[in-house]
């Protein structure tokens, strides 16, 4: 809740604004390369919760430039890597929800979902009363993940 709390929302795309700005601690941004940034997801579904975006604003996949294609996905294994140092995790879902049917919260800006999973990180809760429980706190995991990007 104190992300969110102290977070200010912003009249346009998030995926567009925060990298332009220089505060990438407060808008937990992990890295950024040539095309495209990593920043961890605020609402995160496990912790280490990273996403991958191009800084151009596009939704659709099959108008990426090979340039940014190669740049965001040199950006996963990267995470990969870096999400395996911080936390040590037992697997990953990877993925990308193109438009809102798909599940997409954000369907105006394409973004890659990286998700580390562990042997029986899903439990009861999220089946019988819609919530999921995060074991550290968004901060304390932007740190350890900032620091094993390094």
């Amino acid at each position: 809740m104190t992300y969110i709390k102290t977070n200010e929302p912003t009249n346009g795309c998030f995926l567009c604004e925060y990298p332009k700005e220089e505060r990438d601690a407060q808008h937990m941004i992990i890295a950024r390369g040539q095309h495209c940034f990593v920043i961890c997801n605020a609402f995160p579904y496990n912790p280490g919760h990273l996403m991958v975006a191009p800084y151009r604003h596009t939704a659709d996949y099959v108008h990426l430039l090979p340039e940014e294609v190669i740049d965001m996905h040199s950006h996963v294994a990267r995470a990969l890597e870096c999400l395996k140092r911080a936390m040590n995790p037992q697997g990953y879902n990877i993925g990308v929800n193109l438009g809102k049917v798909s599940g997409a919260g954000l369907d105006e800006h394409l973004h890659v979902h990286i998700v580390p999973r562990w042997n029986g990180d899903t439990n009861f809760m999220p089946v019988f009363s819609d919530v999921r429980v995060v074991a550290e706190a968004l901060e304390e995991t932007y740190r350890r993940l900032r620091d094993a990007w390094k």
